[in-house]
This record gives C-alpha cells, structure tokens and sequence, in this order.
C-alpha cells in the first residue's frame, strides 16, 4: 500500500508503507510544519511497514522538533523497527 498521509489540525495520520519510494512524500509534507505549528501528534497505528530511510525521517523530524523547541509526539502500535529505533536512543 502507497503512503497516504491525511491531517487535522495538529494531528497527522499516516497509513501504508513509509519506506524509500515514498520518503519524499513523507518529507513534503512536513517540510515546514514546526514554521506552522508549535505541537504536532502523529499517528503511526496505521503504518504497514517502515523501512530505514522511513525510521530516519522521523528521527529527523524528532531532531528538528528538539531545536526548534517545538512538541512532537508519535502514538499508536505501528511497527517494531521504530520503536525500537527511539528506546535504543533512549537507553544510549
């Protein structure tokens, strides 16, 4: 499945395959959002499948969220490889 991101004010839900050939998607979409917004909330409890340019977007935007000050919050049981992407830079 395609990578399809749809949003309501702050809250953004992602569904589908967030991975290589849809990264640049991924990227347009949030390219100015923290210029926009002071909190976002993604949802990944749709999210089929992440590959690892899909974990180091959203480390990325992890990043600019911490220099720009600005909340960034990421809910739902997507999938593993994420999660553990963020507790191992957690425990480090």
């Amino acid at each position: 499945m395609d990578l399809k991101i749809t949003h309501y004010n702050n809250f953004f839900n992602i569904k589908g395959n967030l991975n290589k050939s849809s990264i640049d998607l991924f990227q347009s979409e949030f390219e100015h959002v923290f210029e926009r917004l002071q909190s976002i909330t993604i949802s990944i409890e749709d999210l089929e499948s992440i590959d690892k340019y899909g974990v180091m977007a959203l480390a990325k935007l992890h990043n600019e969220s911490i220099t720009k000050h600005k909340q960034l919050s990421i809910v739902g049981f997507g999938c593993k490889d994420l999660y553990n992407h963020f507790k191992s830079n957690d425990a480090a």
